[in-house]
């Protein structure tokens, strides 16, 4: 007779594993976003970075290429993610360090084919020519140059877009056009130019040929004029705005800054980040991101 043994039980299916825990955000690579930092702006030179991930360029390069470099390094921004320099117009405090930056580190300059037939002090072979109001893409960045009214050959400012986020910059003009005014809204961050206070020009010891053009429509943008313009443009994404270009001598920081603050906060616009930049120094970094 063959032994019987009790029957085994079923198997009871063995549990899953609980899924892996999400990784925490603090530990996740950090997004792209899009950085500013003004390096300078001023009579004496002006330059500002822009920079998204692994690559940047520079709007303008009016600070020699020895200080451009050091700036950058104590900034902690790695000139190695430079691509290319976007010049605004060819007077020398925007374009005295290209030839040198383009010697060193091999990257071209921008501009249309006046300013760059204009500036006698950058050779031919640093260029390539866009045409403004014509948008065009250097990386991850779209450009779009956009006309200016100043005693310039072909001036330009930029609408910089990149990773759902836009600057635009506007350091020398003379009036806010309503092109101008078109081009800069609906940005994340502004560079606009406050050069002046209208009654210290007028109060300044300077010749009064030099006091019209400063003043003129092709001339420079006042602390009045730059604040009736931010106001404008201001939309619900733009969170801040650098004051660039202002003078030595016809303005002071604390006025403009005063000025455009008083303005913004009369149209309920006090959320918006006002600082200035300087002619000696750079501005911290700047993220702006889409809102």
């Amino acid at each position: 007779m063959r032994e019987s043994f009790p029957s085994e039980p079923p198997s009871t299916p063995r549990p899953e594993p609980p899924p892996p825990a999400p990784t925490p955000a603090s530990a996740a690579a950090p997004a792209a976003t899009l950085r500013v930092c003004v390096l300078g702006s001023g009579s004496s030179g002006n330059s500002t970075w822009v920079e998204f991930g692994g690559d940047a360029i520079l709007v303008d390069a009016g600070l020699s290429a020895q200080r451009t470099r050091r700036t950058l390094r104590d900034c902690g921004l790695d000139e190695r993610k430079l691509r290319a320099i976007c010049v605004t117009h060819e007077h020398t405090d925007h374009t005295c360090g290209i030839a040198r930056l383009h010697a060193l580190l091999g990257i071209p300059a921008y501009a249309n084919t006046g300013t760059a037939h204009a500036a006698r002090n950058v050779p031919d072979g640093c260029w390539k020519c866009f045409s403004t109001g014509q948008p065009f893409s250097l990386g991850p960045f779209d450009i779009l140059p956009f006309s200016l009214p100043h005693d310039a050959y072909d001036p330009v400012g930029y609408k910089i877009a990149c990773g759902g986020a836009c600057v635009g910059i506007a350091t020398d003009l003379g009036m806010a056009t309503t092109l101008v005014r078109g081009q800069l809204s609906g940005c994340n961050l502004l560079v606009i130019e406050a050069n002046h206070d209208e009654e210290l020009v007028r109060g300044a010891t300077r010749p009064w040929r030099l006091k019209q053009r400063i003043l003129g429509n092709q001339g420079h943008l006042s602390n009045s004029a730059a604040a009736a313009l931010i106001a404008d443009v201001a939309g619900d994404s733009l969170r801040t705005v650098v004051l660039a270009h202002l003078s030595r001598d016809c303005n002071r920081e604390d006025l403009a800054l005063e000025t455009v603050r008083a303005d913004l906060a009369a149209h309920g616009l006090e959320r918006i980040r006002v600082l200035a930049a300087h002619a000696d120094s750079p501005t911290p970094v700047c993220s702006c991101g889409c809102i």
